[in-house]
């Protein structure tokens, strides 16, 4: 028998997904199957997933196997096919989009680059202006200020921030690290409610290595997904 696609459901069960939120991610999981399921993974490879899986749940024998089938709803096709979907999915990506890897990486580029900052914040205006004053006259160091003064988080780490993504800093912050120097000691400045003190100490450029060449290839097929997805929500409105 011919497996059943989304599109052959009946419009009582496809309203009962969209009513329970799940109808997209059940497109989503079958756009993902119809591109992965020709990928071809070793035996190796298939083994050393299965094998892992049943090491880590400490399944001894084919009884203890059932069971753990039976409370999860699933058969051992479907488990298998859960594991090794993951692995399916990265060599799906890079043969389809690795050559636009590169391009991907050169558009992100300033939102991959990363940084590591000391950070203070406070509420009083004052305050940060004295403090600052202070480590600018190294009367104090910014890492025993930060962790007696300042009211974010930071302050457990003694005012160090990162390695982060540049982008993942409130953008009046990321502006003024990006054109800054490390060891560069930046002026209290407001953000919202607080005022900041912060100094940029690392700045690390983003590589283009094998690494980063598959995170893009990844994302360049999640996009791919996407549309696939809106594409089959669209045919069945």
């Amino acid at each position: 028998m011919p497996e059943l696609s989304i599109e052959d459901l009946a419009p009582e069960a496809l309203a009962l997904l969209r009513h329970h939120n799940l109808l997209s991610a059940l497109i989503k999981a079958e756009v993902v199957a119809e591109a992965v399921g020709g990928v071809a993974l070793s035996e190796e490879q298939c083994d050393q997933l299965w094998n892992g899986y049943l090491s880590n749940h400490k399944i001894e024998n084919d009884e203890q196997l059932a069971s753990h089938l039976q409370a999860r709803g699933l058969d051992a096709e479907a488990l298998h096919w859960q594991l090794e979907l993951p692995a399916r999915v990265q060599q799906h990506s890079w043969a389809q989009f690795q050559h636009k890897a590169e391009a991907r990486f050169l558009a992100k580029k300033e939102q991959l680059d990363s940084v590591v900052y000391s950070l203070l914040r406070v509420r009083d205006g004052f305050l940060a202006r004295e403090l600052y004053l202070r480590i600018a006259g190294r009367e104090a160091n910014f890492a025993d200020l930060a962790a007696e003064h300042s009211q974010g988080r930071e302050a457990k780490t003694k005012g160090i921030v990162g390695p982060v993504p540049l982008n993942h800093a409130h953008p009046a912050l990321s502006e003024r690290l990006r054109t800054s120097q490390p060891g560069q000691l930046l002026e209290p400045f407001r953000i919202e409610d607080w005022w900041l003190v912060a100094r940029l100490e690392r700045y690390e450029a983003a590589r283009f290595d094998e690494g980063t060449a598959q995170r893009m290839a990844q994302e360049l097929f999640q996009e791919w997904i996407r549309e696939g997805v809106l594409c089959k929500i669209r045919r069945l409105s």
